[in-house]
């Protein structure tokens, strides 16, 4: 899938793939409108999205009730600021079944973004 990212004013970028659109903005004091998230804030949500719809599918399959379910996730960042780790806690509701716990934690860890990052792809930049 390719994505075509482009420029619609100000210090928003956009990235379009398929029929969807992501918006993105700065911050005001980054000389942005704070109309939409940040590329960085966009890319720590997806983890955290990522990892909860895999617990939902993990739910549906086993008709488990998602309502109660959430996850909490914290970034943790070195001393230049850079994203060091990323700690994701699942909220399972009182009613979880416990023979479903510890599977539903591996399912988790199944997660196609975090499996992405710790594959540590590569990256080019080129003109055209």
């Amino acid at each position: 899938m390719d994505m075509i990212i482009d420029f619609p004013g100000g210090s928003r970028v956009d990235a379009h793939f398929g029929a969807f659109t992501v918006r993105t903005d700065q911050p005001a004091h980054g000389g942005g409108d704070e109309s939409a998230p940040t590329p960085f804030s966009t890319f720590l949500a997806s983890i955290g999205t990522c990892v909860a719809v895999t617990l939902q599918g993990f739910c549906a399959k086993r008709d488990l009730a998602t309502a109660d379910l959430s996850v909490r996730q914290v970034m943790h960042y070195d001393a230049e600021g850079l994203l060091a780790s990323v700690e994701l806690e699942v909220a399972l509701p009182p009613d979880f079944p416990e023979k479903y716990r510890d599977a539903a934690l591996r399912a988790a860890e199944t997660c196609s973004v975090k499996k992405a990052i710790a594959a540590a792809p590569s990256f080019s930049v080129k003109a055209r």
